[in-house]
């Protein structure tokens, strides 16, 4: 006998942005249907509605944790550290979850793409609350490089390259990656 547990609203929330974020990050919002994250999730459409008010807000939803368990991530490395150390840890930490979570790495490129499509189209709600969760995580990486508006950027800057290379699938031993040291930054800086 198979005893079925029945979840909370919150936790079947906390289910539909999971399985939200796994179909944003292989379909793009437009090319992901509320049906295909129902599916995922195990309920249907109307229920999924009764906990979202509409696709946007899943997306949105989605995106939102996707910033935050970045900044968690970057937050939790760097705790107690400063300076380069807290750069090494930073780095490390990321390049190591974008290589072995993909479906991350490919719901913050998703997200990029997302604001552009919606700003083309005049709605600007995507871009403000992406844009807002970017500010959070520039800050949480501000602070431990010493509030070094040259450290973040450049930081910022090889995160953005990480993600380009690993979204398309550069191998580690590829020649692209020669520059860059183990925590993400360009060798000679390190």
């Amino acid at each position: 006998m198979v005893l079925m547990v029945r979840m909370s609203a919150e936790e079947r929330r906390e289910s539909v942005i999971r399985a939200a974020t796994t179909e944003f990050a292989r379909g793009g919002y437009h090319g992901t249907s509320t049906e295909a994250i129902a599916r995922r999730v195990g309920v249907s459409q109307p229920y999924l509605f009764r906990l979202f008010p509409g696709k946007k807000a899943i997306f949105l939803a989605a995106a939102e944790r996707c910033v935050e368990d970045t900044i968690r991530m970057f937050a939790d490395a760097a705790e107690g550290l400063e300076g380069e150390e807290a750069l090494h840890a930073m780095g490390d930490v990321y390049r190591k979850v974008v290589s072995e979570q993909p479906e991350r790495l490919m719901m913050q490129m998703q997200m990029y793409v997302a604001v552009a499509a919606a700003e083309q189209e005049g709605d600007h709600e995507f871009g403000e609350a992406v844009r807002a969760g970017w500010m959070r995580l520039w800050d949480t990486v501000h602070l431990p490089l010493g509030a070094d508006v040259n450290e973040t950027t450049t930081f910022m800057a090889y995160g953005m390259l990480i993600n380009c290379l690993v979204a398309m699938g550069f191998p580690p031993e590829h020649r692209v990656w020669a520059g860059m040291g183990p925590s993400g930054r360009s060798e000679e800086r390190s």
